[in-house]
């Protein structure tokens, strides 16, 4: 027979169990990070994400007193490296950097062998950076407005550093709301491109404009236009398309840190909470202003929209176009 005594003890028994992993898991996420955490950017060493990658690293390893490994995984139109970060253990102890690239990639290939939206989950939108126009200083074109008589008057070449790359979305943008015919050549990376323009064998190109940024400086390209809804403060005297009376060439690239779906929510708010400081920061969001990008430090919800946003509007733009990897 069992007595009142041992039903008691037996509930509070079976109760202390089922307490057991949840008591384990919270001392888990308290001890966080335990040993380093390997932030895999799927870009090459040197280029743009792969710099404000180590920066937020270097800046959240003293914040959280561990170390941030960051492991160069490129290819495959940087899918190689998010699919890697996609198939990791969500423990906390795999971050992932992204850009726009990463939700366009979405559509732009017919099998990817993971989703942004469902094997990865946002944790901060670091920064943006506009696209610009820029054309060879020996082109006679000083507007827009100039440019678009060229443009409508024979098909220009233009480069950009890949098939679905930012530059060619904001050729392809310029080309759709300006109504005229463009030779797209694209090439592997943005630094060759540059280099063909600087010599005079292209047309122009809508560039990153961190990348572009010290040509136009130097004076050997002229900056016409820019992508962002207002002027950068880098390209004061540099208008807007929309300014210069082309509306719908609204582009901005940005960058920022995923990390495989199912990582605890608490892990993902901690990360969160300290990147953002480090990129709001003086002494960041100083060096990644100079570069060109504007410090955002949003969260992960903020940061979810934006992707979402991202992904449904550039499926639309390829399909319209026709843009095609190869």
């Amino acid at each position: 027979m069992i007595t009142r005594r041992f039903a008691i003890h037996a509930l509070a028994s079976t109760a202390a169990v089922s307490l057991l992993p949840a008591l384990s898991f919270a001392q888990d996420i308290s001890a966080y990070p335990a040993k380093p955490i390997r932030y895999i950017v799927p870009f090459p060493p040197g280029g743009l994400t792969d710099v404000m990658a180590r920066l937020i690293a270097q800046s959240v390893s003293i914040a959280m007193s561990q170390s941030i490994l960051v492991d160069n995984r490129a290819g495959a139109s940087a899918n190689l490296g998010a699919d890697l970060a996609a198939k990791s253990e969500p423990d906390g102890y795999t971050w992932l950097a992204i850009t726009l690239a990463h939700a366009v990639n979405q559509s732009l290939f017919k099998k990817l062998p993971y989703s942004l939206e469902k094997n990865l989950t946002p944790v901060t939108h670091l920064a943006t950076s506009p696209l610009v126009l820029v054309v060879n200083e020996n082109n006679p074109a000083k507007t827009l407005a100039e440019f678009l008589v060229q443009a409508r008057a024979k098909t220009l070449n233009a480069g950009s550093s890949g098939n679905g790359t930012p530059p060619h979305l904001g050729l392809e943008l310029l080309a759709m709301n300006a109504k005229i015919e463009v030779s797209h050549i694209p090439y592997k990376g943005g630094a060759p491109s540059l280099n063909d323009l600087l010599g005079s064998q292209l047309d122009f190109i809508v560039s990153n404009l961190p990348e572009s940024m010290p040509h136009v400086k130097g004076g050997k390209l002229r900056a016409l236009a820019v992508t962002s809804a207002k002027r950068h403060p880098l390209l004061p005297d540099v208008p807007t398309f929309t300014e210069s009376g082309l509306p719908g060439v609204e582009l901005e690239n940005w960058t920022g840190l995923m990390m495989p779906a199912g990582t605890p929510k608490a892990i993902i708010d901690r990360v969160s909470i300290e990147a953002i400081k480090s990129v709001k920061s003086k002494e960041i969001s100083e060096r990644v202003a100079s570069m060109g990008f504007t410090p955002t430090g949003l969260g992960p919800e903020e940061f979810g929209e934006v992707i979402r946003r991202d992904v449904a509007r550039w499926a639309e733009i390829i399909k319209l176009r026709n843009i095609q990897v190869g």
